[in-house]
């Protein structure tokens, strides 16, 4: 085991923790953040459910009805204000999953080499 990182662990012999010297915590925490699309400050749960997230069932209701009612061409200009909401709010949702699990899989890497 290298002596730059030590785990303690608990009665049945789980790593619960892990100790770091300074050189690798700092190389550590460079690469987390050298990464501008790296989500920090959440916990692993966090990022879990930010991953799997959706929208909301009545919002998802909105859009598939107004989506049938655009391909046929019948939405007013307001439903098509509000369409454009809801794909707009899709897109955000979108780059907040994939950071997240793009996030997850950095940590998952980064746990290995340790």
């Amino acid at each position: 085991m290298s002596e730059s990182i030590q785990y303690i662990t608990n009665q049945q012999g789980e790593r619960v923790s892990v100790v770091l010297d300074l050189p690798t915590y700092y190389k550590l925490v460079k690469s987390l953040t050298a990464d501008t699309e790296i989500l920090t400050d959440l916990s692993l749960d966090e990022l879990e459910a930010l991953a799997a997230g959706m929208l909301s069932p009545t919002a998802q209701v909105q859009l598939d009805d107004l989506l049938v009612r655009n391909a046929e061409n019948k939405l007013s200009v307001d439903e098509t204000a509000i369409l454009d909401h809801l794909l707009a709010q899709v897109d955000q949702l979108n780059i907040l999953k994939t950071r997240a699990k793009y996030t997850l899989n950095h940590l998952e890497k980064t746990s290995k080499v340790a």
